[in-house]
């Protein structure tokens, strides 16, 4: 680049100079990623997380010096200046990571303290630096290895082209060589190699694990869905929850055992299909007879949350009936990465065919209809049922719990939530249609009452699934203000770029925080959400305080 402008991507060295502006822009990346989030985190993934953010700060300032080169070309004294004064800011590096590896554990203590766990261990910190270690260093092989093609593309077209253009078109090229490779690993080998996981998981049957005699169960003998094709998730649906007998039990009355109809991935062969099994499976069994029917859409691995379900069965002593369909083996939020479509186009499916039967039974020989989803579930129930199709002739409600941040109607509606109202616990309009709960019932915190359709959100300040937006990168989120969540850390800090990446690991790992925080939604508060969408049920006082007591004994 002219005399003296060499660049780090003309070294010709493969472990060549270290760039002094990433190294300081990657340590104060890495202290930031250790402050508190949304989720408390492990420390392999404590490290993991720093190392990535120490990655993207060093390719941060070995470019913007490289840029700033390649555009001024400086002489070659004022640049050795900068770049001894660089390597002495270098020196100073240190301070910012050690610093961060010190109070890393008392940072992670204060999520861990509003979520009521544990403190963690002291000796954390030596765990964090040898995981963030192993990153960054394997991080910074593949960019000498970026550097060295870089330099050899440049190489070659500066024989037919400026060097200033050469390098442009060569780190254009690199660039595109990178991420052609690296999105092909991961669609082509990772994508398929999980799902070859998930599927065998899918298909587990524990020995115990008997097919139901009862024949208004799916799998059954008399069923017509497959015991074998109902998948690990489709079994549990079936297996779990309350009987009539444990109802009446809690409640002093008489009961019913609640029908489930459950149609897995491998009981038919495309969502069309499926869902005329379901139906089918419904009527076989009589799930229209019942006063309430609701339609569940599960999660990406056809799970259906027992804690969100039981309570519903309780409430209604048993007179209910269910229904959800399968549509995927990968979690949720693998499913939305390899097949994002998918999940809704199933939704839709067997939301039109129960759906389109309920509207040619009479209406006062009909049950009342609901809809549940749970995380990727919520948003593809929010596809299902378009508003104009319904708008004549509405189902009853719907329980909503943990929406992901992509979901249409639940932006829509945060986003025009009452002036005042924070974004974890927002009001909207005076509450006759839509209302929102989280660990405390706020559902009677209403102007109006109930109108003729009820939906209830169920959300939780510290669920990064429902809190992530893109902006998060470069913006200041909402749920940062004060005032902040119950279970959001007042230690939390925002900083751009790197709150964000915490925010995306704090996806991955939402599931794995205490029962009633996270992602992980608890009985209890999906009871509330359940008795305000249903309205009056028979369960209040201290039989309401023992159905409480009850699914927390059973770890719901």
């Amino acid at each position: 680049m002219g005399q003296g402008g060499q660049t780090a991507a003309s070294d010709g060295t493969f472990f060549g100079r270290v760039s002094p502006a990433g190294v300081v822009i990657g340590a104060l990346a890495f202290a930031a990623a250790l402050w508190p989030s949304l989720i408390p985190r492990s420390g392999v993934v404590q490290g993991a997380l720093a190392g990535l953010a120490f990655g993207i700060g060093y390719f941060i300032g070995f470019i913007a010096v490289e840029i700033w080169a390649w555009a001024v070309q400086p002489k070659f004294v004022a640049r050795a200046r900068l770049v001894r004064r660089s390597k002495m800011a270098m020196l100073f590096a240190i301070v910012p990571i050690m610093g961060a590896l010190w109070l890393a554990t008392a940072w992670q203590n204060d999520i861990r303290n509003v979520m009521q766990m544990e403190p963690v261990e002291s000796t954390r910190p030596l765990l964090i630096g040898a995981v963030a270690f192993a990153v960054a260093l394997v991080l910074l092989v593949l960019g000498r290895v970026f550097r060295l093609l870089l330099r050899l593309v440049a190489r070659r077209v500066a024989a037919f082209l400026p060097e200033r253009i050469a390098l442009l078109i060569g780190f254009a090229a690199v660039l595109w060589i990178f991420w052609t490779l690296g999105t092909g690993i991961v669609s082509h080998w990772g994508l398929a190699a999980m799902d070859r996981i998930y599927a065998k998981i899918d298909a587990f049957d524990p020995p115990d694990f008997a097919r139901p005699a009862d024949p208004r169960r799916s799998g059954s003998a008399q069923s017509l869905v497959s015991w074998e094709g109902l998948g690990a998730k489709g079994r549990d649906r079936i297996a779990a929850g309350p009987d009539a007998a444990a109802i009446s039990a809690l409640s002093g009355r008489p009961a019913q055992d609640p029908l489930r109809v459950y149609v897995g991935l491998n009981n038919a062969p495309d969502p069309a299909a499926r869902a005329d099994l379901a139906l089918r499976e419904m009527l076989r069994v009589g799930a229209f007879d019942r006063s309430v029917l609701v339609i569940t859409f599960p999660t990406g691995t056809g799970w259906v949350d027992p804690a969100a379900m039981a309570p519903l069965e309780y409430l209604l002593d048993g007179d209910v009936a269910t229904v959800g369909v399968q549509y995927s083996y990968l979690p949720s939020w693998l499913s939305l990465l390899a097949e994002p479509e998918y999940g809704a186009e199933t939704a839709r499916a067997v939301f039109q065919k129960v759906y389109g039967h309920w509207t040619e039974m009479p209406k006062d020989r009909r049950p009342k209809l609901y809809l549940f989803g749970l995380s990727l579930g919520a948003m593809n129930g929010d596809l299902a049922a378009d508003f104009y199709d319904i708008l004549t002739d509405p189902y009853q409600g719907a329980l909503w719990a943990g929406p992901p941040f992509t979901t249409r109607s639940f932006l829509n509606v945060v986003a025009g939530r009452n002036a005042g109202t924070p974004v974890w616990a927002p009001r909207f309009r005076d509450g006759r249609i839509i209302r929102f709960t989280s660990q405390k019932d706020t559902t009677d915190l209403a102007e109006a009452p109930w109108g003729a359709v009820r939906i209830v959100y169920l959300q939780y300040a510290s669920d990064p699934i429902v809190m992530f937006r893109a902006e998060s990168f470069w913006r200041r989120p909402d749920w940062v203000q004060i005032p902040r969540g119950p279970d959001v850390s007042p230690s939390l800090t925002w900083v751009p770029g790197v709150s964000g990446l915490q925010l995306v690991f704090d996806m991955m790992t939402a599931t794995s925080t205490p029962v009633g925080h996270g992602h992980v939604y608890a009985a209890k508060d999906y009871l509330a959400g359940w008795r305000a969408v249903l309205g009056e049920t028979g369960w209040e006082g201290q039989s309401l305080l023992d159905l409480q007591s009850a699914l927390a004994k059973q770890g719901l």
